[in-house]
């Protein structure tokens, strides 16, 4: 008997771009040649939501427990369904586990033939700054069948991404410097006369000493490098804390790899350090993933939906202009940063240290993403002075042109959000954004940068990058000390109270944009008054600890209060007694 024909489905039917997958032809590469046929490779199909999030969802207004969020808001089955279908006619594996609970990822694997067919593109390789790298350029075109089932396709291309933000403070031509810059990773700033510990920064900062957040999960998501338990155990000894229990989790094949203090290991240990050092007892889960939209989209997913540690604040320090992205890995990556809102986890990232062009020639001013997210908290910098636990001065941080500043401006792709609207942003240069960035800030001048150590060196690091992990230690607090997670705090932060939580930053500019009183486009806010700022976000509108406090007071008066009227009682008794006599 003859086998049993499969008619193609898909294969027959007319194909519709995907929105937003278009990407433009890769710049000043070289030796271009297809990919090999037989390469296979893995990917990651994002499906759309059972049903959409409500605005009260992502505002954090109303939040959803994980066990809701799975019933109502995870992967639709339907498009899984049709996914699978898609994929088996193509030859490519469903990952078994895919799509995790709360996740949307189905991964495919399979070699690069059928994936070109499966997905209507064309897979080069092509050598960018002695690297060879998969490339795709244009657009993924699906079969129509698929079209509003599937959200985004990531991983066919391997590019890096995102660079992280941080910046080792070196005189010009010093060995470390130079290495550094070669790297492309961190550029040194010459000069500067001061730099502090995490520990120092907080206490000017106000952060509450005594606490500790032994309670609480700060994760960190790292696109490279790694870091050495020996030099965590070392560096908190000289602190003179407790070695802080630090996780590596693997997302993507993404491993923790160390290498030398020239590598993204600074970023690593900066955002270790700042963190653990602020947040003492806090337990930090470090999430590796490789360089690239895919890593960073499902690193960001895999850390929102870990029902293992269950982290209360995500924080990011790598990032690029938006203009570096595609429309689909953003609407992708900011999908993630709604669900973490929507199930009370705050998410910090830095907003970039290239000032207002964040690095693009073109002559115009962009932001970073994905601080640009109206659902993360992007974190500026400043130039931070002070003694002892009084600030002194506190200013925009630009050195500019060789020393790196704060990134800040407005959003081209993200409309301007409600709690933003009496901020006074200024207008993007398209109609389509809006959003600020960035929302609050904190040091991050190499010139009075942080004292960290990396791969057994000690170094003064500075950069957005610290501000992320500092942010993200105060939130660790607010939530140890609140007995509830802050969430979304934007609309918290920017309502007419929330002045009051800020060191209000109104000297410097990031280039294009000027500090002044209020919000602006280079300090957000401003850096926090702690106390005042961990009352502020507490869900409840006052924290927890006031209200235990309150209510101690309470009931202290009450027997004080009933012995007083048992006492007048009885005087009053005794006056009717002599008077009867």
């Amino acid at each position: 008997m003859a086998p049993k024909k499969t008619t193609p489905r898909f294969a027959a039917q007319s194909r519709t771009v995907l929105p937003g997958s278009e990407k433009a032809p890769i710049a000043n590469a070289t030796g271009e040649k297809p990919a090999p046929p037989a390469t296979k490779l893995t990917v990651s199909v994002v499906v759309r939501r059972k049903k959409p999030l409500k605005a009260a969802n992502t505002s954090g207004k109303q939040r959803l427990t994980r066990a809701q969020y799975r019933a109502s808001h995870a992967a639709d089955p339907a498009a899984v369904k049709l996914v699978r279908a898609f994929a088996k006619e193509f030859g490519l594996t469903v990952e078994p586990g895919t799509p995790a609970p709360g996740h949307r990822n189905v991964k495919l694997t399979g070699t690069v033939a059928n994936m070109q067919k499966a997905f209507g593109v064309s897979l080069m390789h092509k050598t960018l700054d002695g690297v060879t790298y998969r490339v795709r350029e244009g657009s993924i075109d699906l079969p129509t069948e698929l079209a509003g089932s599937v959200d985004a396709v990531l991983g066919l291309d391997n590019r890096p991404q995102a660079v992280p933000h941080f910046r080792i403070l070196g005189e010009d031509g010093a060995v470390t410097a130079r290495a550094a810059q070669g790297e492309g990773f961190a550029t040194p700033h010459a000069g500067g006369n001061i730099s502090y510990t995490p520990v120092q920064v907080a206490q000017l900062y106000g952060f509450p000493a005594g606490i500790n957040a032994a309670n609480q999960t700060i994760g960190i998501i790292e696109l490279g490098g790694g870091f050495r338990q020996t030099d965590i155990a070392t560096y908190f000894k000289a602190l003179g804390q407790k070695t802080p229990n630090v996780i590596a989790v693997s997302i993507d094949g993404g491993k923790n790899s160390p290498s030398n203090s020239n590598s993204a290991d600074g970023e690593v240990m900066l955002d270790i350090e700042v963190a653990a050092a602020v947040a003492q007892g806090a337990r930090i889960v470090v999430y590796f993933t490789p360089n690239t939209d895919q890593g960073f989209i499902d690193a960001i997913a895999h850390a929102v939906h870990d029902s293992t540690y269950n982290p209360s604040v995500i924080s990011i320090s790598w990032g690029s202009a938006e203009v570096n992205w595609t429309a689909q890995s953003m609407s992708a990556l900011d999908a993630a940063c709604q669900s973490a809102a929507a199930l009370g986890i705050t998410i910090t990232v830095a907003s970039g240290d290239n000032g207002s062009s964040d690095s693009v020639t073109d002559g115009k001013n962009h932001v970073d993403f994905p601080a640009s997210s109206p659902h993360v908290l992007g974190c500026g910098g400043t130039n931070l002075q002070g003694s002892g636990c009084n600030i002194t001065g506190e200013t925009v941080w630009n050195a500019q042109p060789q020393g790196g500043a704060t990134g800040g401006g407005v959003s081209n792709v993200f409309p301007l959000p409600s709690w933003q609207s009496s901020a006074g942003v200024p207008k993007p240069t398209n109609s389509a954004g809006g959003r600020g960035v960035p929302d609050v800030a904190g040091d991050a001048d190499p010139a009075s940068g942080y004292n960290v150590r990396v791969d057994g060196k000690n170094l003064v690091i500075g950069g957005t990058s610290a501000v992320a992990p500092l942010w993200a230690g105060l939130i660790a607090i607010a939530n140890q000390q609140n007995g509830k997670s802050a969430g979304f705090i934007q609309p918290a932060i920017y309502a007419a109270k929330g002045k009051a939580s800020f060191n209000d930053i109104t000297q410097g500019n990031n280039g294009s944009f000027k500090a002044g009183p209020g919000w602006d486009a280079c300090t957000g806010l401003g850096s926090p008054i702690a106390p005042q700022l961990i009352k502020l976000v507490s869900p409840g509108g006052a924290s927890a600890s006031a209200k235990k406090a309150a209510t101690a007071k309470k009931a202290a008066k009450k027997p004080a209060k009933k012995a007083t009227k048992k006492a007048a009682k009885k005087s009053s008794k005794a006056l009717v007694v002599n008077k009867l006599r």
